[in-house]
């Protein structure tokens, strides 16, 4: 189980799909991926996971921050290297990112001018409208709650209908109002490891497994936690496997 969670589990990758009810956004798909955390010597894994986000031939690719490896930049591999490697994402209507507290503690200013340069849009308390279709698609991004101000009201200010909601950590959901259509929030990697009958003992968020992993209804509201696909603190995984979040709207 040891070397299997050390050395086996930690480079797997996999696909998960949800399929989701909208009517206006009928047949629009999504990408998202969340906490690469890549270290110096991840640049193979890096490249597959560009080539993995591309093959699903979504519509927008959407990225939910934590790019770098650790709390400073002697652990990670640089920015400028990461940024060149994701400058390869191709969706017809974007890529779109947020920053998580990883990429703060790196240094957020030079991340965002690296992602930026790569052609990625960051959405910090703000958001763009996209065209599918013919209708209008909002899509909204806040801070990461750790080391920035998330200020959903602000990020929200200027979507009405048809609003995708783009947070680093999933703490945040009380908070998101009924009008969002659907929130998409990393962070957690799912607890890194899940135990049978117990769940993840631990999980970075302030309401424990309760936001850990996976699609979530509360209230009405959806969300959509991705586990990620690097680690943090111990590099293991147990029965909680990488993954890409492939959404398709029917």
């Amino acid at each position: 189980m040891g070397f299997w969670a050390l050395f086996i589990e930690p480079q797997t990758l996999e696909v998960q799909t949800y399929k989701l009810k909208s009517g206006k956004l009928k047949g629009l798909k999504i990408a998202f991926a969340s906490d690469m955390h890549i270290a110096p010597r991840h640049q193979s894994r890096l490249k597959r996971i560009v080539d993995s986000l591309n093959v699903q031939q979504a519509d927008i690719i959407i990225l939910g921050g934590d790019f770098v490896k650790g709390h400073k930049p002697s652990s990670s591999m640089p920015i400028d290297s990461i940024a060149a490697e994701l400058s390869r994402l191709r969706a017809p209507l974007g890529v779109f990112a947020v920053l998580g507290n990883h990429d703060w503690m790196y240094g957020g200013e030079e991340v965002t001018a690296a992602l930026s340069r790569a052609g990625i849009t960051i959405l910090a308390n703000n958001s763009i409208k996209l065209d599918f279709k013919g209708d209008s698609l909002c899509l909204s991004g806040v801070e990461d709650m750790i080391m920035r101000r998330p200020n959903i009201s602000k990020a929200l200010k200027h979507c009405h209908n048809d609003t995708i909601l783009i947070t680093h950590s999933p703490d945040i959901f009380p908070d998101v109002p009924p009008r969002v259509l659907l929130t998409l929030a990393g962070h957690t990697h799912g607890g890194q490891v899940t135990l049978p009958l117990i769940g993840s003992p631990i999980v970075p968020s302030r309401y424990g497994q309760r936001y850990a992993k996976g699609f979530i209804e509360e209230g009405g509201k959806q969300m959509i936690v991705s586990k990620g696909l690097g680690t943090s603190l111990l590099p293991l995984r147990f029965n909680t496997k990488p993954e890409i979040v492939r959404i398709i709207f029917e």
